[in-house]
């Protein structure tokens, strides 16, 4: 778990671990001056932001073993970087955010006011909602 802090002020929760997220694939949101992208952004991402980021270059279903990276569904929490979600927004097509999960450091892009006007609440198991 990491002491570093979401855009509410308290801790930082995990975003998500299937398919396992983060710029370190430890399930969190975490950043440092590593992670030049700021995958800071906890998103539930849908059809709709995929195909757009798809569009602008960002292809985020199709699997990259090399990256460790599995291919994004409908449906799944992500580590977006913070400003690929803003310009997922300023198009009309914002996944939905994980507020208590992103990383305040999506805050030095991203409005607090845009974040939370597409904030969700993801129960930690999502099959409780079937």
């Amino acid at each position: 778990m990491t002491d570093e802090r979401n855009v509410l002020g308290g801790p930082l929760e995990p975003c998500g671990t299937d398919p396992m997220t983060g710029f370190s694939r430890d399930g969190c949101c975490s950043s440092g001056p590593e992670d030049l992208g700021s995958h800071t952004v906890c998103a539930v991402v849908t059809k709709e932001f995929l195909d757009h980021q798809r569009e602008v270059g960002n292809d985020l279903s199709t699997p990259r073993p090399e990256w460790a990276f599995p291919g994004l569904r409908p449906g799944d929490r992500w580590c977006v970087v913070a400003a690929r979600w803003l310009q997922a927004y300023r198009a009309g097509v914002a996944a939905p955010v994980v507020l208590a999960s992103t990383n305040a450091r999506a805050l030095e892009l991203v409005p607090l006011d845009a974040l939370r006007e597409h904030a969700v609440d993801v129960p930690a198991d999502p099959r409780s909602l079937t």
